[in-house]
């Protein structure tokens, strides 16, 4: 069923921090569970972010945990943070996965990205996002409506770029997507020439990575890794994004730390800054003018 009740970041490193400090004391949910008279899943689905908790509650936790009073205002901050829906809530038929993924990218500090196949969603016009989504109906039937609905929430993920504190944004772009037609000339046209825009902003780096370089492939698929600092002296682990007919994500330190190593080695094969944005307004001048 589909669903935008993805758990935030907040809500995430909130039952983290739960988990740490209750085994930091050697207890088990069960007897935490008992001892506070909640149910036996309770512990374990606040623990994995699977429902919100009462600031109340998570007072009671760190009582039992005998945290030390330094951190227990910390703590209690996130839980209040925690309880606050996010934006892509009021959206409820995007896809739980989709939504799962707006609600980490809303919360990062930096993205590292790399993308052979289409523009990254963050630097799509609402005209190039629309023809996008759209070619989703060769395998699943969207409605019009949908479509409009999934166009403005990509619309609203960009305002992650230009808000206060925005997003760093470094994306290796390879030079086939410059090419491939979405939608029609006006289209690419006017892609490009926000692609071109959006690149000056001083948190956002494209690099196009050209046809006519010698590079080794390492993967055959796009991907976005997710950075975040700790917030109220809780880390959150790194979290990478891939996309093909289904998404799927991944904490695992090893797997996120091999897609750094990949999209490090992609980089250092791009074009550099200056060339980058003149490889794009050749391609806008020559192919997609006139």
């Amino acid at each position: 069923m589909a669903t935008s009740r993805a758990p935030t970041v907040r809500m995430r490193r909130l039952g983290a921090e739960l988990r740490r400090l209750r085994e930091e004391r050697g207890l088990t949910g069960d007897g935490v569970a008992e001892t506070l008279g909640w149910s036996p899943s309770k512990v374990s689905r606040v623990e994995n972010a699977r429902i919100g908790t009462r600031v109340s509650d998570v007072h009671r936790l760190l009582e039992l945990y005998k945290v030390d009073v330094s951190h227990v205002g910390e703590v209690l901050a996130l839980a209040e943070e925690a309880g606050r829906r996010g934006w892509w809530a009021q959206y409820s038929d995007i896809p739980a996965d989709y939504a799962a993924f707006v609600a980490l990218e809303d919360e990062a500090d930096s993205a590292l990205q790399c993308e052979s196949q289409v523009m990254p969603g963050l630097l799509q016009t609402e005209d190039y996002a629309r023809h996008v989504i759209q070619g989703w109906n060769a395998i699943a039937t969207i409605t019009p409506q949908a479509i409009a609905r999934r166009v403005e929430v990509r619309m609203r993920r960009q305002e992650l770029l230009t808000r206060p504190g925005p997003l760093n944004l470094s994306v290796v772009l390879d030079e086939s997507v410059l090419l491939r037609r979405v939608g029609d000339r006006a289209t690419m046209r006017g892609q490009l020439s926000r692609l071109l825009d959006t690149a000056l902003l001083p948190n956002v780096d494209v690099r196009i990575l050209p046809f006519d370089a010698l590079h080794q492939p390492i993967v055959g698929e796009s991907f976005i890794l997710l950075e975040f600092s700790p917030a109220y002296d809780v880390t959150f682990p790194d979290v990478v994004h891939t996309e093909s007919l289904t998404a799927t994500q991944s904490q695992h330190e090893s797997v996120t730390h091999s897609y750094r190593l990949a999209w490090e080695s992609l980089s250092r094969q791009t074009l550099d800054d200056e060339e980058s944005l003149e490889r794009i307004a050749q391609i806008a001048r020559e192919r997609w003018h006139g």
